[in-house]
């Protein structure tokens, strides 16, 4: 058993330290948000994430979790320390290390004995060496040594238990063989491999592997926009580069694009970092423009379908920007919302879980429905944004005589050309041909 204490108990933090305890560890999970912590011994969990509460509680009642304020202490009482604070996007595109610094200045001050203390934020190349040096210059005590470690963190949300506690791998950079070692150790029971490198590689791993998610993204979503002018259909497209071995078929679905607390985060962050070492990296600000025009797509279909939005009643359905959760940052309800709003229409939305985040996000004027057959009711046109189960699995035939008009513009390609054929659909989706259109308004969309 390892004791460990984790600083900050936002997404990253919370869900790493549920899943260190429970694998046998003693982990204290600080934050300086006195709310939260007092929630969180409540076993109120601040996120949505499936099966996170009942990890929570179970470690928590084994005495294996502890939530606290007291940073100080929660340092002083364990070998191992994580650092996983919040590194927002600042105004300029790089991350904010302001939490980073302030956490890395209260482990030298209360750096008491020989410690191991981890990166687990998302930070550009060179932080390791800059957290070294902020605790050097705040010790108490000038003769008690550190190592430190860079261990990034691969989570998906929605799906971040089972992606911890089985883990593709576990990149563990550190200029010190025994530390990286011991961290490693720490994550045996994950059934993982353990990749070791330098500490600069390790902080640069985790910005390239999203990066290039990203990359993917965009892609398959410009070739879907080239598809719909051409007459063919990227869901064919996609899965034939997919069966290339060298290709693969993950992140090669198209859409209206990503979000979410990590590829915009990520690829601005890395853009920023590249211009600053000098390099003009073209092709990622390439990724990130389309990604951002990528959901502008939504507002041409509405258009070309309904000539004009205002007093048109649009049924939103999904809101957070993925499912199984309730994140919203950066999700493309967030843009489209606004200007459906902004054109007159009435929006109707619905989401199974993100729909009190999304008020505190969401301009006023939109009416927050409790099921799909309420949002749809007397609809113009029903718009997916977010592909959840419910949204993937609803009868269309049902939800087509609930609406006044029968239209859905799917952004998730959630349903098959046929099932919206037989539904009587007039149904748009993201590189696949329209269906149930007339000829005229066929060839039109065709541009």
């Amino acid at each position: 058993m390892k004791k460990i204490t984790v600083i900050g108990t936002g997404y990253v933090g919370l869900v790493s330290g549920a899943c260190f305890a429970e694998i046998g560890n003693r982990v204290i999970c600080c934050d300086v948000d006195e709310q939260k912590i007092i929630k969180l011994r409540r076993g109120e969990i601040p996120i949505y994430e499936p099966g996170l509460s009942e990890l929570v509680e179970r470690n928590t009642k084994r005495d294996q979790l502890y939530f606290t304020t007291e940073v100080g202490e929660a340092i002083e009482a364990s070998d191992i320390i994580y650092i996983a604070v919040g590194t927002p996007m600042s105004e300029t595109g790089e991350a904010d290390m302001r939490y980073v610094m302030s956490a890395a200045k209260k482990i030298g001050e209360h750096l008491n004995s020989h410690k191991i203390i981890v990166g687990k934020s998302t930070v550009p190349v060179g932080t390791g060496e800059l957290v070294r040096e902020v605790i050097q210059a705040n010790k108490k005590l000038p003769w008690v040594g550190f190592d430190i470690v860079s261990n990034p963190e691969f989570l998906r949300e929605g799906s971040a238990i089972s992606d911890c506690m089985n883990m593709d791998r576990a990149v563990i950079g550190s200029d010190n063989p025994e530390a990286a070692r011991l961290i490693g150790e720490l994550h045996s029971p994950f059934n993982t491999r353990i990749f070791t490198t330098d500490l600069e590689s390790a902080e640069m791993i985790k910005y390239a592997a999203n990066t290039f998610l990203a990359t993917k993204i965009s892609f398959i979503n410009a070739i879907a926009n080239i598809c719909e002018r051409v007459g063919a259909n990227v869901a064919d497209v996609s899965e034939g580069m997919g069966l290339d071995s060298r290709i693969g078929s993950k992140f090669l679905q198209a859409g209206i694009g990503y979000g979410g607390s990590c590829f915009p985060k990520d690829t601005y962050a890395l853009a920023h970092i590249s211009d600053k070492a000098g390099y003009d990296f073209e092709l990622l600000k390439s990724v990130i423009k389309t990604n951002q025009r990528q959901r502008y797509v939504i507002m041409d279909k509405l258009r070309e379908t309904l000539g004009g939005l205002a007093g048109k009643h649009v049924a939103v359905l999904g809101l957070a920007f993925k499912p199984n959760t309730d994140d919203m940052r950066y999700a493309p309800s967030l843009t489209i919302i606004p200007e459906l709003l902004k054109q007159g229409a009435s929006v109707y939305a619905y989401d199974p879980i993100a729909s009190e985040a999304a008020k505190r996000e969401l301009p006023e004027g939109v009416t927050y429905s409790t099921s799909l057959d309420q949002a749809v009711a007397g609809a113009d046109v029903a718009v997916i944004l977010t592909e959840w189960d419910e949204i993937r699995s609803m009868d269309l035939s049902n939800i087509r005589k609930l609406m006044k008009r029968s239209i859905l513009i799917d952004g998730r390609n959630c349903h098959s050309l046929q099932e919206a054929q037989e539904a009587g659909f007039e149904y748009h989706s993201i590189g696949r041909p329209p269906v149930n259109m007339s000829e005229p308004d066929r060839q039109s969309a065709n541009f």
